[in-house]
Parts: C-alpha cells; structure tokens; sequence
C-alpha cells in the first residue's frame, strides 16, 4: 500500500501498481465535506428566518448573485480529490432540496449526474445538512435524519443529523453528515450544546457497531470543535491513534496538529470540518475498501483565499460582513480517499 499512495493520490476511478514481478489493481474513491456557507435561494420563506438572503434583503441576494454562488461551489467540488469530483459529499448550510438540485446542475457538475439524500432541519435560519454521491460508486438502502433534542431547553433547535447507508462499489458503508451547534456566546458558553450532539452521533454509530461490530462508517461535518476537544476526544471517543473496538479514528487530527485549519477567526485557524472512521474502514479486510493512511486533506488553492488586506489567505467567502466579496465560502472542504485492492 505504501508503494501505491502517491498515485492513490494523483489518480481517480482505478489503477494498476507494479510490484516486483506481479501487478496490482486498485479501485478508488474520495469523500468530501463543504460547509457551503449560507447557499440560499431568492424565495423568501414565511417559516424561516432568510428574509436578509432576497432580493429586497439587507444583502440584496438577487438572481444573479444567487447564480454566482452556485457557479463558484459547482467550481470548487468538480475539482476536488485530485481534479476530479468525489463519489460521495457531504454538505451543510444549504436551505433546501431544491439548492442542492439546483448545485448539481451547475457547470462542472452536471455531467456527474449527483444525487441528492436531503431532509428538512427545525433550524431557525432553515439551513440543513445534505448527502449527494455519484450513482455509478454509490447507492443508497436506507436514509434517516436524526433530531437533538435538549430536555432541558424545549426551545433549543439546531440541525437534524443525517445517516445514509448504501453500497459503494459492493461495500456496505454508512455516512453520518454532521453540523453542530455554533460557538455562539462563546466556546465554553456553548460547548454543552455539542457535546449533546456527540453524544447523538455516538448513539448512532454505537447502534450501526452493535449490528456489526466491523461496519464501515464516515462521519463527517462542520462539527464548530476542533478534534482535539472534548466533544470529539471524549464523547465520540475519536482519536488519531490506531483505533479499537467502538472507538473511531480521525483522519483530521495529524493535520491538526501541524497547524492547518479549515477556517479562519482573529488570526486563528480552527479545523471544525472533520473527517472521522470506524475501525472498519481504517482496517478493513483484504478486498475490501480502506482508508487510504495519510491521504486527508484541506482544499486551500489561492482560488478559494483572500488575496492581500487584513485577512489575507484567509477563505474568501460571499460576504464580508455586509460586503458583497462574490467568493465561496468562510470554509475549505476537505477530504480523503479509500481504495480497495480488485482480486
């Protein structure tokens, strides 16, 4: 495997390794996550609170700009996992089904020919998480949004988590798409929040493993915690180290720990955009999909930063407060790559 990571890297779809006198084959595979930042429509829902994201808003959210959006993200997912589109995404800060369908019909996009698992969220602002994939790697058996309810505060609401299970490529693997509640009032103010939603992203996962102590599961998401937090260390009980039993490995941690980040606050970077597996992936059986070691990434080109001013190589996102900048999002996507040795 090690032989083969530097092509693994380069090369999507399959390829063929020579190793000494005989030759091996791999089928691959990437996925991602991009908090989206605020992709909303036109239309102003009577139920939400997306009355600044029209026309007649406060940020005057016109068809054209609308557009604009969806042209820059369609830009930044087709040229992911090395240059080519991930067979799975997933998403959040989208307001709806129709957004994401209205993303995967955008420039380079379209010709992927993404499908969309979407569920609506109580969210306030009316933002959701989202799973789109490329039919030809996966198809979904079965999906279910999760709510995190807070006993305590009947009026807490945040998003619904989503599960998608499915067969990508003959493998049964599940997707748990996460987006945590905010650091709003402050990281300690708020952390009890997202160690309620850990704690339903274990409760997920902890009955995915109890069917199958060695099924295959990516959690992934804006989880507003970096992995080194209690959220992630204690409750999810994710690590970077070789994981055991229930516990989860993530795939973020090593870069973490070198300093990179996936978006930008006061002149530091946080990595709140996480990819996270089960032992069943990072060690997976012969045949079988497996996480590629060493292969996870931020997407950070000079395309997606801010170029000069006080928040240089910061993401360059669609507003600056309230100026319209036309960029992408205030995250990076990141991603990873699985393969899977063909007999």
């Amino acid at each position: 495997m090690k032989k083969t990571l530097v092509l693994i890297l380069l090369v999507w779809g399959s390829v063929t390794v020579s190793q000494g006198q005989g030759k091996e084959k791999y089928h691959l595979g990437s996925i991602a996550f991009y908090n989206v930042e605020n992709l909303f429509d036109t239309i102003d829902d009577p139920e939400k609170r997306d009355e600044e994201y029209t026309p007649e808003g406060r940020r005057n959210w016109t068809t054209i700009r609308y557009h604009k959006k969806l042209q820059n993200l369609a830009r930044v997912l087709s040229k992911l996992a090395g240059g080519d589109a991930p067979s799975i995404i997933g998403l959040c800060e989208v307001e709806n089904k129709q957004v994401v369908e209205d993303l995967v019909k955008t420039g380079g996009l379209k010709k992927y020919n993404y499908k969309i698992v979407h569920y609506s969220s109580p969210d306030r602002r009316g933002i959701d998480v989202a799973l789109i994939y490329r039919p030809e790697y996966f198809a979904p058996t079965f999906s279910k949004s999760y709510r995190l309810i807070d006993k305590t505060n009947p009026r807490f609401i945040t998003r619904d988590q989503l599960l998608v299970k499915g067969k990508f490529d003959g493998d049964d693997i599940h997707f748990i798409v996460n987006h945590w509640p905010s650091r709003g009032g402050g990281q300690k103010r708020s952390e009890p929040r997202r160690i309620k939603a850990a704690t339903l992203t274990r409760s997920i996962a902890d009955s995915l493993l109890d069917a199958d102590k060695n099924a295959k599961i990516v959690i992934m998401g804006d989880l507003n915690d970096n992995p080194n937090d209690k959220s992630l260390t204690k409750v999810l009980k994710a690590s970077g180290k070789k994981p055991k039993g229930k516990n989860l490995y993530n795939a973020m941690l090593p870069l973490y720990k070198k300093g990179i980040g996936s978006l930008a606050y006061r002149d530091q970077w946080y990595l709140f955009d996480q990819i996270i597996m089960s032992k069943g992936l990072v060690m997976a059986k012969k045949y079988t999909y497996k996480y590629v070691p060493k292969s996870a990434r931020v997407f950070a080109p000079k395309l997606l930063k801010q170029r000069g001013g006080k928040y240089e190589g910061y993401p360059l996102r669609t507003f600056g407060g309230r100026t319209y900048l036309g960029g992408y999002s205030d995250h990076f996507p990141v991603y990873i790559f699985i393969a899977k040795q063909v007999k």
